[in-house]
């Protein structure tokens, strides 16, 4: 049965990279993204060499186990040819890609993924990450050491522990099969989207139900308006739906789609020496898959960060309450200049403070009890004494308290 959708492929070389390392791939039932590395060249040769040697399988395979396996021997294949490419081109040395695919048989999707790049299946309104990343700090994430959020903005997000590379012969793939059904919207990115745009706003695009190529192209925009730091690469498949079959012509984008320049070497048997062994090469440690002992060097240093940021948190904390403490000391030493005229139960007082309270503390207290008994007031004198007489010192307040006994001495 051939797979009856529509998809859409766009590549973008992004606001920071001079250079698109990135490739993809949307045909009939194919479709892939790969996310090259290694220097300006390296990375536009490693992507291209995947796309082209795994873009054979665009077929109607038989069976799903058919598929798989074809997928696999494909991804291996193409691990050789990076081999060999950086033994004939020394330039090229430490070149590698990601690659994420499908191939859709039937009523299935077969699921063949390394790197970081990503999977996400967009079914009844809702996205869910299909593939998992091979990168350190989703170990880290897996492991409890970091959240979900920390890994977005680790400064080790970009260490990859697995990736088709030119120091791996057989590079493994996380490989299965999922039931796919009409109306289900397959989406694949390098990171340069999933990096800057997250699931929330990602859901928002292709809940618009939009064609595969005017989402991919509001998706784009998203990552561009996020600053889009590193390439970004799309592919968007529908199964079914409302969106009409494709042309039979494959869609092509990135380094893949302008191969000019690319050399990719012709398979021949690899042949170990003492010079050049091949399985003693795929076995060396790399920057894509860092040696156990980089890893828990990696693993140390984030615990470092991890303490130095509860350390400053904490510091942090205490800098604030020293402060706020000294404001308030501040506030309730400024209070303790006012004065003001009130009455207790039945004389005039001079009162410290200023006339509120904050909670169960009292911002004034009895300064001095004058003697001077209400009863013995005017009646218009008692009342502006029980409302209290604001004084803006202590000068003041015994003015006042002056005038209350000469009025209290006059009453009749």
């Amino acid at each position: 049965m051939v797979f009856e959708g529509s998809s859409a492929a766009i590549s973008h070389t992004g606001k920071v990279r001079s250079n698109n390392q990135d490739s993809g791939y949307a045909g009939a039932n194919l479709f892939v993204v790969a996310d090259g590395m290694g220097g300006h060249a390296g990375g536009d040769v490693a992507s291209s060499i995947a796309i082209h040697r795994i873009e054979g399988l665009d077929q109607a395979f038989p069976s799903t186990d058919d598929a798989a396996a074809s997928l696999q021997a494909a991804a291996t294949t193409a691990a050789g040819d990076l081999i060999r490419a950086a033994k004939d081109r020394p330039e090229l040395a430490g070149l590698g890609t990601t690659l994420s695919a499908i191939i859709m048989v039937d009523d299935y999707a077969v699921i063949g993924h390394i790197g970081d790049s990503r999977i996400y299946l967009y079914r009844d309104g809702a996205l869910t990450q299909i593939t998992a990343d091979h990168t350190f700090v989703q170990r880290l994430v897996d492991s409890g050491r970091i959240t979900p959020e920390e890994a977005r903005y680790h400064p080790r997000r970009s260490v990859l522990m697995r990736v088709l590379s030119d120091m791996d012969a057989d590079p493994e793939l996380d490989m299965f099969v999922m039931p796919t059904q009409p109306g289900d919207r397959w989406l694949l990115c390098s990171d340069g989207l999933s990096g800057v745009v997250d699931e929330l706003h990602m859901t928002k695009v292709l809940r618009l139900g939009m064609a595969p190529g005017r989402t991919a192209d509001s998706l784009l925009k998203q990552a561009l308006d996020g600053g889009a730091p590193d390439n970004v690469t799309i592919v968007i498949v529908d199964v079914g739906g409302q969106h009409p079959l494709m042309s039979g012509t494959p869609t092509i984008v990135g380094s893949a789609s302008n191969p000019q320049g690319v050399v990719v070497p012709a398979a021949r048997p690899a042949r170990p020496s003492w010079l050049h062994p091949v399985r003693q090469a795929a076995n060396e440690p790399t920057h894509f898959e860092p040696a156990a002992a980089y890893l828990e060097e990696l693993i140390e240093e984030d615990r470092r960060r991890s303490r130095r940021r509860r350390v400053g948190w904490f510091a942090g904390l205490i800098a604030v309450i020293v402060l706020l403490a000294a404001g308030l000391f501040g506030a309730y030493a400024w209070t303790q200049t006012r004065f003001f005229v009130g009455s207790d139960s039945d004389s005039v007082v001079i009162f410290r403070g200023i006339q509120q309270d904050i909670g169960p503390l009292s911002l004034s207290s009895v300064y001095e009890d004058t003697g001077i008994r209400l009863r013995d007031l005017p009646s218009f004198d008692r009342s502006r004494v029980e409302t209290t007489l604001t004084a803006g010192s202590l000068e003041d307040a015994q003015q006042i308290v002056e005038r209350l006994r000469e009025s209290a001495k006059g009453r009749p």
